[in-house]
């Protein structure tokens, strides 16, 4: 079996604001939310439209430590890279769902990237990759 990543966690201050950040601004899918009352806690996972792989488990921070990490979870770098076939619609919804880009488009050598923020803070990339005669990611 090929290895893949499955999901990443992203600390949280609220699941259901940051289900309506990821659901409803970046029309992301929810893809299961489930009450784990013996931990006091919610298993929440989003994926963006088409991933077939990898997803964002939101989990809410519990702890004083966690929570000093919401929306620092990279140290002030791009935390994570959301690919797109379509830079131009995405950049445009995203503008007008609020979403704020500290980094507006700009054509790099790997494709066209714009840097936003997710609800807390954490830097995302928004890359519509250049085609390539290899591997895609």
């Amino acid at each position: 079996m090929p290895q893949f990543l499955g999901q990443v966690s992203v600390l949280v201050r609220d699941y259901d604001e940051a289900i309506a950040f990821y659901v409803g601004k970046l029309g992301f899918r929810l893809v299961e939310d489930r009450t784990m009352p013996a931990q006091n806690k919610r298993w929440v996972l989003v994926s963006p439209p088409g991933a077939r792989e990898a997803g964002l488990v939101l989990a809410r921070a519990t702890t004083a430590e966690q929570l000093q990490h919401i929306g620092n979870q990279a140290g002030g770098r791009v935390f994570l890279f959301l690919y797109t076939d379509n830079f131009a619609r995405d950049f445009a919804h995203y503008t007008a769902q609020g979403v704020k880009f500290v980094r507006g488009p700009k054509e790099e050598p790997h494709g066209t990237v714009a840097v936003f923020q997710d609800l807390y803070g954490n830097l995302w990339d928004l890359i519509q990759p250049k085609p390539t005669t290899g591997d895609t990611p």
